[in-house]
């Protein structure tokens, strides 16, 4: 009897352990190889370093735009590092905006290992750098997240001073994702939720959710379902396109969605509070 249960548990133990590493496989899919620089695309930028409170270096690069109107804080998505953004960072920092991206702990050239927790530090680390070291006013500062990087940027949003939030592919949670990617798969277990479904609700800074109608991966009612909740100020982008491409599929919508936004965005008198 003793050793039956001693089994069972010794079991349940592995499967937990099991499902847990299935769960990390499956959510984060870093690259270490850096794809391209931006100077060989012609671009000005600063490749910068910084740590996090619990000492992981991180990696970010920075690019300057003449008389910058804004200053975007990019937090990217799950797959490869910042080297694979270098064509959405140049559509931005078209718009006259100064970019800022970040490789997550684990990502790139940043140390560490990614972890839903340490991709809170990492943000907010990043944030920490824009307005300490590059002295940019909180109220300058534009969150943007793709995919993944919606909720972390959301999880930002609700704990930091920001001019204005843009999500773009972002789903309600991870475990909402998992039941559509793995029905089967019992999301009880899984140790990363990424939940933005309560902390959208309390942000009070203007919001722009971008989300292709025909995402493959991210189900296009998990943003709707984001917008519904969100307070407002809030704006939906609906664009089509697969989940990594909408942004070329609806390159003239995305682009012209993004500047009417910012622009209402940012001749409204700013609040310390977030409100305009």
């Amino acid at each position: 009897m003793v050793k039956n249960i001693v089994y069972i548990v010794v079991a349940a133990v592995f499967m937990i352990g099991y499902l847990r590493y299935f769960e990390h496989r499956s959510l984060y899919f870093p690259t270490k190889d850096m794809e391209i620089a931006p100077s060989y695309m012609g671009f000005k930028y600063e490749d910068v370093y910084f740590k996090t409170p619990d000492n992981v270096r991180l990696n970010a690069w920075f690019f300057p735009a003449d008389d910058s109107t804004a200053t975007i804080l990019f937090c990217h998505g799950n797959g490869g590092n910042i080297s694979h953004r270098i064509d959405k960072i140049a559509l931005l920092h078209n718009l006259g905006l100064d970019v800022f991206i970040f490789d997550y702990r684990g990502y790139g050239r940043s140390r560490g290992r990614p972890s839903e927790k340490g991709l809170y530090a990492d943000a907010e680390s990043a944030y920490d750098y824009l307005v300490s070291e590059k002295n940019i006013s909180p109220e300058k500062i534009i969150l943007y997240g793709e995919s993944l990087g919606g909720a972390v940027a959301i999880d930002l949003a609700g704990r930091m001073t920001a001019r204005a939030l843009i999500t773009e592919s972002t789903f309600t949670s991870t475990r909402d994702v998992a039941k559509v990617v793995y029905p089967y798969f019992p999301t009880f277990f899984m140790s990363a939720g990424f939940d933005s479904t309560k902390k959208i609700q309390k942000i009070s800074i203007p919001k722009l959710i971008i989300h292709s109608q025909s995402d493959e991966i991210i189900p296009f009612n998990q943003s709707e379902k984001l917008f519904e909740l969100a307070v407002e100020p809030k704006t939906h982008l609906k664009l089509v396109g697969s989940h990594n491409t909408c942004y070329v599929d609806s390159r003239d919508l995305y682009i012209s969605g993004i500047d009417r936004f910012l622009k209402d965005v940012l001749t409204e008198v700013w609040h310390s509070d977030g409100s305009i």
